[in-house]
């Protein structure tokens, strides 16, 4: 550490600590972001190329109430800086974003030095030693002393051996500058690597660090069931809790975030009575979500690279397409009955049985088709291709396959549907399919080489017998197209044009995201009926108000009428709650009957029995 280096001010934040409830700030990258930074700048580099931007940033939430900020270094080692060139002034970029925090916050609030994770696994799962992620971490910490921060944050560790490689580089520099560190659990409660938020808190708590906790990947509501484990198991160590705003939904070319302040707050008061008493925010977090956050604790305190949406290449002599009615069953039924589907998610392991079964029980009472997401919301799951083979071979039930641009290049996409198609796959669902940054594996790469208006026409070409290169392939395929539509969107009108552009493109019926108000869905119907294709409506029976809450603020697409989610509310929980979903759920049902061809049920945790009960009010 040179000369120069500002003393240490730990025991300010202990002090802090020990006082009560402890606010930090929210989403640096979001609001960079918000700004016009673009996804592939290097954010940390604009310590040096624009340090009023960043400053700017850190005196807004200042302003809201946040007394701790933290500095604009999150991916500030060499394993992030390398691909920019920037490797050589790790030093340095940490260093001034510390002092540009610390210009900011002044006499205001104190400083956190933020450390991410490597964004790769360490050895011996991946290729990184230990010793070099340590040497890593051992940068940058540097820097950051140097530029005088109160307090280390190690946020957003995908493991134990990550988080407790960069408490030991910390620790080399024989520091009494305390460190708070924050891991990321998925749906589970679990890191992607398999360790539990009881499994953090014995062993961060054992090594001295001053406060343990959880941020990133998880909305308010799953966040909460993580605190409350750590807090079963906590002696001394303080806990934090710092989730996203919800999960990102694409508005108008950029990504959005879902939960309102209100709501943020409304779960920090329920962190506190957990027992943590470090409260913020990450992904999507801003500093209106931070005010409110502020006044509710104050109440309690105590002492996507661009896609690309490929133009039609078709040979003169390609073959002439199958008809719509005779490529599967469920193309034959649309428009000759109303057509039922029930939507189920694949297992998280290798054994099908279980949603087997429930296929089967939905065949038994007279389900049409069977609806398999892919990878819902960015996780790790058996292929949804592998589920419907086995559901049409098994329980001879037709299927839908949901196909996501997330996950293939070009290649893989066409070698994909080819093999489904030889294996009797027929309906496919083209989606764009959520980024991974919402899942389990936050640092996977995107692909998402086309949206889905990209991929109905390499469907399309399949369907006049060429790949996408415009080379014969043989007999044309019958794949049937479906796409996706949001009769909820704000800019419904962009929606439709949207809408437009994939029936252009190929796309035979439509599915929608699920639907409450029946005057949403006969607006909807008013503005695409020269479309002439048809729509399956989505109906999502709602299962508790807390469930209700969940989908209104945290999933991306979705949006919950108020006098619904207050009808919820009034119902309670339990049974009375089930049933008032399910009441709700046959209102849409009826109203989907007048006006379209279809519904698509989404039964909350595959509760299939829920689906069969809404669709009974069609007999």
């Amino acid at each position: 550490m040179s000369d120069q280096a500002a003393p240490p001010r730990g025991p300010s934040f202990l002090e802090r600590l020990s006082e009560g409830v402890v606010v930090f700030d929210g989403a640096m990258g979001t609001m960079l972001y918000a700004r016009g930074v673009f996804v592939n700048r290097c954010f940390d580099e604009l310590n040096l190329s624009n340090p009023a931007l960043v400053r700017s940033v850190h005196e807004e939430y200042l302003v809201a109430g946040a007394e701790v900020v933290e500095t604009n270094t999150f991916g500030a080692h060499r394993f992030k800086l390398g691909p920019h060139g920037l490797a050589p002034q790790v030093r340095k970029i940490n260093r001034e974003g510390a002092r540009i925090a610390r210009e900011a916050a002044a006499h205001r609030g104190l400083v956190a030095g933020s450390m991410g994770p490597v964004g790769k696994p360490l050895a011996p799962l991946g290729h990184v030693p230990r010793e070099e992620a340590i040497e890593a971490f051992r940068e940058q910490a540097e820097g950051l002393l140097e530029g005088g921060v109160d307090l280390f944050f190690v946020e957003t560790m995908p493991s134990l051996g990550q988080a407790t490689a960069a408490l030991e580089a910390i620790r080399s520099h024989d520091t009494d500058v305390p460190v708070a560190v924050s891991l990321t659990f998925n749906e589970e409660g679990n890191t992607i690597y398999g360790d539990t938020p009881e499994d953090a808190v014995r062993t961060l708590e054992d090594l001295g660090v001053a406060v343990v906790g959880a941020n990133c990947s998880q909305g308010p509501q799953a966040m909460l069931e993580t605190v409350e484990r750590m807090a079963a198991v906590a002696r001394t160590v303080r806990l934090s809790a710092m989730p996203n705003a919800g999960s990102p939904a694409l508005v108008e070319g950029r990504y959005v975030y879902l939960c309102t302040p209100e709501y943020m707050a409304t779960w920090a008061r329920r962190f506190l009575e957990s027992g943590a008493t470090v409260v913020g925010g990450c992904c999507g977090t801003t500093p209106a979500h931070i005010r409110d956050l502020v006044r509710s604790v104050r109440m309690v305190r105590p002492s996507r690279s661009e896609v690309r949406v490929l133009p039609p290449r078709r040979p003169k002599e390609a073959p002439s397409p199958i008809a719509r009615e005779e490529k599967s069953p469920l193309a034959r039924n649309l428009g000759r009955k109303f057509v039922v589907s029930v939507e189920l998610d694949p297992p998280r392991g290798a054994a099908p049985g279980v949603v087997l079964e429930r296929a089967q029980y939905c065949q038994e009472n007279e389900i049409d088709a069977i609806n398999v997401a892919d990878g819902p919301r960015a996780s790790a799951r058996m292929s949804a291709q592998a589920l419907c083979v086995l559901l049409q071979s098994q329980i001879g039930i037709d299927t839908i396959l949901h196909y996501t641009c997330r996950d293939r290049n070009l290649l893989g996409m066409q070698s994909d549907l080819l093999g489904a198609h030889a294996l009797g796959l027929r309906n496919v669902l083209a989606i764009t399919g959520d980024p991974p940054k919402l899942g389990d594996y936050p640092d996977a790469t995107a692909v998402y080489d086309v949206d889905s208006i990209g991929l109905i026409r390499i469907l399309d070409h399949l369907n006049h017998g060429c790949d996408l290169a415009g080379n014969l392939i043989g007999p044309a395929l019958g794949i049937h197209i479906g796409c996706g539509a949001d009769p909820s969107k704000p800019d419904v009108e962009k929606e439709v044009r949207r809408l437009e552009e994939k029936v252009a493109a190929g796309a035979e019926y439509v599915m929608t995201q699920p639907v409450y108000d029946p005057r949403t869905l006969e607006r909807f119907l008013s503005m695409i009926d020269h479309l002439d294709v048809p729509l399956l409506v989505g109906i999502l029976p709602l299962y508790s108000h807390r469930n209700a809450e969940f989908l209104h603020n945290e999933v991306p697409g979705m949006s919950i009428p108020d006098d619904i989610r207050a009808r919820m509310e009034k119902a309670g929980s339990g049974e009375k709650a089930q049933a008032e979903g399910v009441a709700i759920a046959r209102e849409a049902t009826l109203a989907a009957r007048e006006k379209a061809q279809g519904v698509y049920v989404m039964p909350p945790f595959n509760k299939v029995e829920l689906a069969v009960r809404v669709v009974e009010v069609l007999e």
